[in-house]
C-alpha cells in the first residue's frame, strides 16, 4: 500500500470514531498523531497532507495543531454534500453556518438511548442507508420482538427528511406481512395493488403500497411472512424499480421508494438467498439484556417519563422496584417493559388517586413482577451494575417528556388515566365502596392493556411452541394429566409444568422402546415427602399406560410425585447452571432464546464464538460467563458444539472452583432436556450428566433402527427372492418418496404366506401387503397390477397417512423405477440412470403442451419407447414411418414436436420427423 493511502485509511478510520454531536468540539487528527501511530516521518506525513487536501478528499481545520478530517466521512453525518474543491474552515461547526444549534438539537438520532453506545453501529448504518446516492440503499433491520425496530425506521425517515434526502411530505407506509400471511394472493395485492378481475372480488383497479410509498419509503414488518413469490416480486422491483399489479403480465409501472424490511427470525434462513442478496445493509438491534447496565435505566426512566406525561403528575419509583421492573423483561425487550410499566403505574395510579403524585415500590408490584428481583439475584454481576446507576429511589417529571416519533402504532390510542379518573368517579357516585371500585377498575386496566398490545404479540401460542416438539397427541395427554393435577391437588400448574411434562413423557416412550433404564438418583424419599402428589402419581402413570400401552416402571412413579410438588417456590442457592458455547455470532444465543422461551429459566447462558476467535478468547469468555451467574452454584453443565472444547473443563473449574462436566454435539432438543432436568429436582451433576448422555431427542425414532411396535410393510411374489426383492426396492422407493421416516419392508414368498404374515405380525404392526397375494390379514392390500397404475400408489399414500406424516412430491416413482429398469433390457449405448430426468421433463411438457394426464402404464409405455428412440438417433438408425400420417391429429404431432425440443436443449439429440410420428401414433 502506498505511503499516502496508509495516511488516508488512517484519517478515515479515526474520523469515523466520531458522532455527530462530537463534531462541535475538537474533531480530527494533527500531522504529529499520524507520524508517530504509523511510523512515518513527520514531513513526509506533511507533504501526503497538503496532496489529499489539494485532492478535496481532506478537510484543513486551523489552528495549533492544524487537524484533518475526511470529508466523505462528515458528508455522511451531517447529511450535507460539501463539494469536491479544497475545504478550509476554522472549525467544523462552521459548515452547519446560522443552524449550527438546530441542525444539532433537531437531529432525529440524538435523543436515541444508546446511540453513543450499544445503538452506535446500527445509527451509522442507518445513515449510510438513508445518504447513499442517488435513493438510498434497501435495508433489513433484524432483531427480537420489542427490541425498538418500527421506532428505529421512523428515526430514518425523519433522518431522510432532516437531511434532505427526502421530501418534508414523502410517504411513510407500514405493511405487516403476517396479516396477510395465509392468503399469499391478498397480500402481494396489498403491495403492489390489482386490477379489475385480477381475482374474485376484485370489482375495481386498486392502487398498492408500492404507488402510494413512491418518492419516500416502504416499512415491510416481520418481512419474513412474505411467500416466496412476494420475496421475487420485491427483490425485481428492487433491481429494476419496475412492477406490475396483480392480474397484469408486463412490467410497465415505475416507482422510486426505499424498502425497509424487519424481522425477528434468522434472515439467512426465513428469507430466499436472491432476496438476501439484494439487501446490502443489514441492521442489527441487540435485545435489552444485552444493552448495557446504563442504558436499561435510561429506557425505564425514559418510559416511566411518558407515563407521567400521560398522567400529568410526577412519578416515584424506589430501586428494589426498578431492578424488578428491569428483572422482569425475558423476550419481549423493550416493548414489554413498555407494558409492565403501564400496568404498574396504572395500579399506582389507582391505590393513590387524589394524590398528586404516583408512587410505585416493591410491595405494590405483581407477584410475577416480583419474582424479577428474585431472578436479579440469581446473576450478581448485572445486581451489582444496577446498584452503581440506582439511588434509593428515582423521581422523574411529567414535564420532561420527549417525542421520539410521530405516529407510533405502538402507542396505545387512549389515555388509561382518563378512562381510570372517569370510571372512578362514576362509581362513586353510584356509592360503591372503594375496594370494590379497585376490583372492577384493575380488571379494567388488564382488558384494555391487554387488548392493546395483543394485536402486536407475535409469539406462537403455548400449545404452538411445544407442539413444535411433541406430537399432538402427547400434548393433549399432558394437558389432561395438568387438569387431573389442578383438581386433585387445587394448586395452579402452569404452562412451565405443561413443558416439563410434555418433554419428559416424549423422552420417556422413546427410552421404554428402546429399553433404556432410567437414570435418576437419590429420590427415593420424594414418594413419603409427598403423599398427595404419590397418589396423583399413580393416577398418571394409569393413564399413561392406558393411552401408549406400555408399563411404566416405579422410578417414574417418583419422577412424576417430584414434578407434582416442584411448583412450589424453588431455592435459587446450590443450582446448577447451563452454559451453551457455540461457534458462529449467534449459534449459541439463538438455542438458549428458544429455551428460555419456552421454559423461562435464568440459569442458562450463551456464549458466541465468532470462528476467528482464539482459543484463549473463548476459554476467557466462558469463565466470565460463569463468574457472571455464579451464585453459590453447585455445579455447571457446559454443552459445546465442537469435541474440542471439552478440554476446557479442568481449566474452568479450577479458576471457577466448581465442578464442571461437558457434552458435545449441542442441539437445542438436548438444552431443552438439559435446562428440565437441572431445574427440576436438584439432582446431582454427574447424574444429569449421564443420563443426557443417552438423550435421543423427542422426536421421532432414527432410521434402520427395528423395533417389535414399529410398523412394517410385506411384499408378497412367487418366491421371497428375485421379484419379491425387487418389488421390495421399489416400494421403499416409493415410502422414500412419501414420509421422512423409516419404515421397514419384509419379501415373502406367496408359499405359506398366511401363516409367515401372522408370524411377523406377533413382532410387527404390518401397515399393509404388496403383491400377487393377498395374506388374508388384518391389514389392507395392494394388487401388484394396481401399483404399476397410479391408483396403487394413491392407496399406499393414504394408508402411510393414517401412521405417518406424508410429504406431498410429484415425483412417480413407479414410473421413473419400471421404465429405468426395462430401458436397461434395451439399451446399449445409452445409460438409462442419465437419461431418465430428461425424459421425465419430456413427459412433463408433453402433459402440459397438450394438457392431459396419462396413465402411468401410457408414461411406462412412452418413456420406453422414447429411451430407444434417443439411441437410433445415436447409431443413425431411426425409424421410417409408413403408417396414414393423416390419421394421427396434427396437435399430437405439434405437441411432440415441441415436447422434443428437451432432448435437443439438454443431451444434443434431435428426434426425425418419422420418430415424431410414431410417439404421436402412440398418443
Amino acid at each position: 500500500m502506498k505511503r499516502i493511502e496508509k495516511i488516508y485509511n488512517y484519517i478515515c478510520e479515526r474520523s469515523g470514531e466520531y458522532t455527530l454531536e462530537q463534531l462541535a468540539g475538537a474533531a480530527g487528527v494533527d500531522a504529529s498523531g499520524i507520524s508517530e501511530r504509523l511510523g512515518i516521518l513527520r514531513n513526509n506525513v506533511s507533504m501526503e497532507l497538503n496532496v489529499l487536501f489539494k485532492m478535496g478528499k481532506i478537510i484543513k481545520i486551523k489552528g495549533r495543531p492544524v487537524l484533518y478530517f475526511d470529508k466523505e466521512t462528515l458528508e455522511r453525518l451531517c447529511g450535507k454534500k460539501l463539494g469536491p474543491e479544497p475545504l478550509e474552515v476554522g472549525s467544523l461547526k462552521e459548515i452547519f453556518g446560522d443552524h449550527e444549534d438546530v441542525f444539532f438539537d433537531t437531529n432525529p438520532f440524538k435523543h436515541l438511548i444508546g446511540v453513543n453506545g450499544s445503538l452506535k453501529g446500527p445509527v451509522e448504518q442507518a445513515k449510510a442507508a438513508i445518504l447513499y446516492p442517488p435513493n438510498g440503499l434497501h435495508t433489513l433491520i433484524v432483531g427480537q420482538t420489542g427490541v425498538g425496530k418500527t421506532l428505529f425506521v421512523n428515526m430514518m425517515y425523519n433522518y431522510g427528511k432532516f437531511c434532505e434526502r427526502l421530501k418534508e411530505n414523502a410517504p411513510f407506509k407500514v405493511f405487516n406481512c403476517a396479516d396477510y400471511y395465509h392468503n399469499p394472493q391478498l397480500l402481494v395485492s396489498h403491495i403492489f395493488g390489482h386490477v379489475k378481475g385480477a381475482f374474485t372480488g376484485a370489482d375495481t383497479d386498486k392502487q398498492g403500497l408500492v404507488e402510494e410509498a413512491n418518492g419516500g419509503i416502504l416499512f415491510l414488518d416481520e418481512i419474513h411472512r412474505l411467500p416466496p413469490e412476494g420475496q421475487e416480486m420485491i427483490f425485481y422491483f428492487m433491481d429494476t424499480g419496475t412492477f406490475n399489479k396483480l392480474g397484469e403480465t408486463d412490467r410497465k409501472r415505475r416507482a422510486r421508494v426505499l424498502i425497509i424490511g424487519a424481522t425477528t427470525e434468522e434472515h439467512t434462513s426465513s428469507l430466499i438467498k436472491t432476496f438476501v442478496r439484494r439487501i446490502p445493509i443489514v441492521i442489527t438491534l441487540p435485545p435489552l439484556q444485552q444493552r448495557p447496565t446504563q442504558e436499561q435505566v435510561d429506557i425505564l426512566k425514559f418510559l416511566l417519563t411518558n407515563e407521567a406525561h400521560r398522567v400529568n403528575k410526577p412519578i416515584r419509583i424506589m430501586s428494589e422496584a426498578v431492578k424488578a421492573l428491569i428483572a422482569s423483561v425475558s423476550y419481549g425487550n423493550i416493548g414489554q417493559l413498555k407494558s409492565n410499566i403501564q400496568l404498574v403505574c396504572a395500579t399506582a395510579f389507582v391505590n393513590g388517586i387524589h394524590r398528586n403524585y404516583i408512587e410505585i415500590d416493591f410491595k405494590s408490584l405483581p407477584e410475577h413482577f416480583k419474582s424479577g428481583l428474585l431472578t436479579l439475584g440469581a446473576r450478581r454481576q448485572e445486581m451489582i451494575e444496577l446498584d452503581q446507576y440506582i439511588d434509593e429511589q428515582i423521581i422523574v417529571s411529567h414535564q420532561e417528556y420527549k417525542v421520539l416519533a410521530e405516529d407510533d402504532p405502538y402507542e396505545p390510542p387512549f389515555n388509561l388515566y382518563k378512562i381510570i379518573e372517569g370510571k372512578a368517579a362514576m362509581l362513586k357516585a353510584e356509592g360503591v365502596p372503594d375496594e370494590l371500585i379497585k376490583n372492577f377498575i384493575m380488571a379494567d386496566i388488564n382488558l384494555h392493556i391487554k387488548s392493546f398490545y395483543n394485536k402486536f404479540n407475535t409469539h406462537l401460542s403455548t400449545r404452538q411452541r411445544i407442539l413444535k416438539i411433541v406430537d399432538r397427541k402427547l400434548l393433549e395427554l399432558a394437558e389432561e394429566i395438568q387438569l387431573l393435577a389442578k383438581q386433585r391437588l387445587k394448586r395452579d400448574y402452569q404452562d412451565r409444568f405443561l413443558y416439563a411434562l410434555s418433554l419428559h413423557l416424549s423422552a420417556l416412550l422413546r427410552r421404554l422402546e428402546s429399553n433404556q433404564a432410567l437414570q435418576y438418583a437419590n429420590i427415593e424419599s420424594a414418594v413419603r415427602d409427598y403423599p398427595d402428589e404419590y397418589q396423583v402419581a399413580l393416577e398418571i402413570k394409569g393413564i399413561i399406560e392406558d393411552n401408549y400401552s406400555v408399563e411404566i416402571p416405579k422410578e417414574e412413579l417418583e419422577y412424576f410425585t417430584l414434578l407434582l410438588s416442584s411448583v412450589h417456590e424453588i431455592d435459587q442457592s446450590g443450582q446448577i447452571a447451563v452454559i451453551v458455547a457455540a461457534h458462529g455470532n449467534s449459534t449459541a444465543s439463538s438455542m438458549v432464546d428458544a429455551v428460555q422461551k419456552l421454559l423461562g429459566y435464568d440459569n442458562i447462558a450463551a456464549v458466541d464464538m465468532p470462528l476467528e476467535a482464539s482459543p484463549k478468547d473463548i476459554l476467557d469468555k466462558i469463565i466470565q460467563s460463569v463468574q457472571e451467574i455464579n451464585h453459590d452454584l453447585k455445579g455447571i453443565l457446559l454443552l459445546v458444539d465442537m469435541g474440542s472444547l471439552t478440554n476446557f473443563e479442568d481449566v474452568i473449574a479450577a479458576k471457577c472452583r466448581v465442578k464442571v462436566r461437558t457434552l458435545d454435539m449441542v442441539s437445542t432438543p438436548l438444552l431443552l432436556e438439559a435446562a428440565r432436568k437441572v431445574n427440576e429436582f436438584g439432582q446431582d451433576l454427574d447424574d444429569i450428566y449421564t443420563s443426557l448422555q443417552n438423550f435421543q431427542g423427542y422426536g421421532s425414532r432414527k432410521k434402520n433402527c427395528p423395533h417389535k411396535n414399529e410398523g412394517v410393510i410385506l411384499t408378497i411374489c412367487a418366491s421371497g427372492e428375485g421379484t419379491a426383492i425387487r418389488l421390495k426396492e421399489l416400494v421403499e422407493d416409493i415410502l422414500d418418496n412419501m414420509v421422512d421416516e423409516h419404515i421397514e419392508v419384509i419379501p415373502l414368498s406367496s408359499k405359506n404366506v398366511r401363516e409367515n404374515a401372522e408370524k411377523i405380525q406377533q413382532k410387527h404392526k404390518i401397515l399393509a401387503s404388496v403383491g400377487i397375494v393377498n395374506p388374508g390379514i388384518d391389514a389392507p392390500f395392494v394388487p401388484l397390477e394396481n401399483l404399476i397404475n397410479s391408483r396403487g400408489e394413491t392407496t399406499l399414500k393414504n394408508i402411510i397417512r393414517n401412521h405417518f406424516s406424508v410429504v406431498e412430491k410429484k415425483q412417480n416413482i413407479v414410473v421413473k423405477n419400471l421404465a429405468e429398469d426395462s430401458m436397461k433390457e434395451f439399451l446399449t449405448y445409452l445409460n438409462p440412470a442419465k437419461i431418465i430426468s430428461v425424459l421425465e421433463e419430456f413427459l412433463s411438457v408433453l402433459k402440459k403442451s397438450l394438457k392431459r394426464e396419462f396413465t402411468n402404464t401410457m408414461e411406462i409405455k412412452l418413456m420406453i419407447h422414447c429411451g430407444c428412440a434417443l439411441e437410433r438417433m445415436v447409431i443413425q438408425d431411426g425409424l421410417v414411418y409408413r403408417g396414414d400420417k393423416d390419421s394421427i391429429p396434427p396437435e399430437h404431432v405439434q405437441g411432440v414436436k415441441r415436447s422434443a425440443q428437451v432432448f435437443k436443449n439438454r443431451i444434443g439429440i434431435e428426434l426425425t420427423e418419422d420418430e415424431i410420428l410414431f410417439i404421436a401414433e402412440i398418443l
